[in-house]
């Protein structure tokens, strides 16, 4: 999924589209629905657009993840951020195409703004992952907001 470099929707809207889309998959209290939403965020990981071979850089690559991620950040000339990320892991690739949904395109200000961890336990999906999982998903987040920090500085 190529995100957009000019979203029309808040990131508020973009987790509201992305909770209604999970809420269609059942609930997250139920475990049997889990495997439908395990297989929607493996879905969603398959969208994403592989990155470079030279993207694939120790400086690209994300801490604090069991699986290999990596996250290529670039500031577009209005001053917004995007971001692009591939992993070695199947529901890892997932979501970091959901965060790709809900950062890419946004301005410093409005990422840095946004809560996550909220989002995610909108999402049904913070008590759904392993604590190894939950730990490089935030270690993602991080960096996220670390770049969105020093973009902030810079401008």
């Amino acid at each position: 999924m190529a995100p957009k470099s000019a979203p029309m929707d808040t990131i508020s809207q973009e987790l509201d589209d992305l909770a209604g889309e999970f809420d269609m998959l059942g609930s997250a209290d139920d475990p049997r629905d889990w495997e439908e939403r395990y297989r929607y965020v493996i879905e969603l990981g398959r969208t994403l657009d592989p990155l470079a071979e030279a993207e694939r850089t120790d400086a690209n690559k994300v801490r604090g993840c069991a699986s290999q991620v990596w996250l290529v950040t670039a500031r577009e000339p209005d001053g917004r951020l995007s971001f692009r990320g591939d992993s070695d892991a199947h529901i890892v690739s997932g979501l970091i195409a959901i965060l790709l949904r809900l950062y890419s395109g946004r301005a410093p200000a409005e990422i840095l703004g946004f809560d996550a961890k909220a989002a995610f336990q909108r999402l049904g999906l913070a008590g759904a992952l392993s604590q190894q999982r939950s730990n490089g998903l935030f270690s993602m987040v991080e960096r996220i907001r670390r770049d969105a920090q020093a973009a902030q500085a810079a401008a």
